[in-house]
């Protein structure tokens, strides 16, 4: 399961409006096929990964991360009956699968067939890959990541607005592999105006994945092929289910005062700026003890002499 993970987190950002799925296909201890969910979502990852099994499906074993499909589309055939015909005998799968059409009925139709169906193995890694196709099922919105590269005193620009470079280039580069992995990139008015940014990714090999920009700012004053929006709600009209929301700290503050942050991406240089701009203003916040609770960090790492933190927002259902 854990390679089938690996194998989903390669389509994130580029499967909308499917999930991106990893599949993979054991048969006597050894890999026969593996595939991953293509981008456009089609073809489904266990469609790929049967066509490199070919025959040694038979009697398999597929993991899976998400219940196999149970509806038939125009654009391809249900998974769980691509499964049973070739043969497989037991599939893993990570999560069922929310989408009314398939929920419970792809293990069932597979366990109708007679293949052994199991389900609910390293499900929380499967429900972090793939946490946009499930945002916008249960929210109707895309996934939003907010990203602060701060001063260890809180500050993303000198006072006079000078910010180039607050991180360095380590911190840097996975900002842009971060940017390959959403389909929209957003910031407000002032950040696009003043620093012109060119919201791609520059690494190479991914140059190709940068994603849509969007502006946000009370009044359209157009922007080349940027999209344009009037307040952070209307990111539910966007394609694609994942955002990421870069700047400044007016945009951060307007997205966490509507509690439309799902992730936290904190990228801290070891100085120190003082009379500075500071990343967030007023977010709404009542009282302090309303601060405590929401935020659980779920990575750390030391990118060259910047140190990231990644933080999910706690919610006591996708809902809430």
């Amino acid at each position: 399961m854990g390679a089938a993970l690996a194998l989903a987190a390669r389509g994130r950002g580029r499967t909308s409006p499917n999930p991106s799925v990893g599949c993979v296909i054991v048969r006597g201890g050894a890999v026969v096929g593996r595939g991953w969910t293509q981008p456009g979502g089609r073809p489904h990852a266990e469609a790929i990964a049967l066509a490199e099994a070919g025959p040694a499906a038979q009697g398999a074993t597929a993991y899976v991360t998400l219940e196999p499909c149970a509806h038939v589309s125009p654009r391809g055939p249900a998974c769980a009956d691509l499964l049973a015909s070739h043969g497989v005998a037991r599939v893993v799968t990570a999560q069922t699968d929310p989408d009314p059409r398939t929920n419970g009925k792809g293990l069932a139709r597979l366990a109708a067939a007679g293949v052994q169906a199991i389900s609910g193995i390293r499900s929380v890694e499967a429900r972090t890959t793939m946490a946009g196709f499930l945002t916008r099922l249960a929210l109707g919105r895309p996934h939003v990541t907010l990203k602060l590269a701060t001063s260890l005193d809180g500050c993303i620009a000198k006072a006079d607005g000078e910010s180039r470079w607050i991180t360095g280039p380590d911190a840097r580069a996975h900002a842009h592999l971060e940017r390959s992995r959403h389909e929209t990139i957003l910031v407000g008015r002032g950040t696009w105006e003043v620093d012109r940014p060119a919201l791609d990714v520059r690494l190479p090999g991914l140059e190709d994945r940068a994603p849509q920009r969007v502006i946000l700012s009370s009044h359209d004053d157009g922007g080349g092929d940027a999209v344009w929006l009037s307040s952070p709600g209307a990111i539910a009209q966007l394609r694609g289910d994942h955002v990421l929301v870069e700047g400044g700290a007016q945009v951060a503050s307007a997205f966490l005062a509507e509690d439309l942050v799902d992730r936290l991406l904190l990228y801290r240089a070891p100085i120190l700026i003082g009379d500075g701009k500071h990343a967030l203003g007023a977010i709404g916040l009542g009282a302090l003890a309303d601060a405590h609770g929401r935020w659980a960090m779920i990575d750390s790492r030391q990118l060259g002499s910047d140190r990231l933190e990644v933080y999910e927002r706690v919610r006591c259902s996708p809902g809430s």
